[in-house]
């Protein structure tokens, strides 16, 4: 009998899940918690907190249908990697790079923010019509990175 091996695919070492409402506070929550755990894990991500402030504010502000949350969530693989995913019910509303914000708006930066950060980030869609907004930080990403992963494949 043999095993079949598929290679880059692993499993994380460590998972961290949750669900919280698509409100202001819940966003905040959302960075909170993340740092949170990041800590426990012993990971120092800088890079994280604003990832996961800029995701799940879209999140809240882009991706919220009444009465339902969006979710958290972090995984941490063996070679550090860290994978931030957020998951809201508007599928129909997909996240796209734009150019340069003007000066004086108060929005259209959040996106560019993740891409300078991130070594990769995309979106995928889920179930039940949503999208899953994803991006991946690696340990030696103390700062902004400068590449664009726009579309990679999770």
């Amino acid at each position: 009998m043999s095993q079949k091996f598929l290679p880059g695919i692993s499993a994380p070492v460590r998972h961290f899940a949750i669900q919280l409402s698509a409100t202001r506070r819940g966003a905040r929550l959302a960075r909170l918690l993340a740092e949170r755990q990041l800590d426990e894990w012993g990971e120092a991500y800088e890079a994280a907190r604003q990832v996961v402030a800029e995701l799940a504010s879209n999140a809240v502000l882009h991706g919220r249908v009444p009465g339902r949350d969006f979710r958290l969530t972090l995984r941490l693989y063996a070679d550090r990697t860290l994978r931030i995913e957020v998951t809201d019910a508007r599928g129909d509303r997909i996240p796209r790079l734009q150019g340069p914000a003007a000066q004086d708006a108060e929005g259209g930066r959040g996106l560019l923010i993740v891409a300078a950060y991130a070594h990769r980030w995309g979106v995928v869609e889920t179930a039940a019509h949503g999208k899953t907004v994803w991006a991946e930080l690696h340990p030696d990403q103390g700062s902004l990175n400068g590449s664009h992963g726009l579309g990679c494949t999770p």
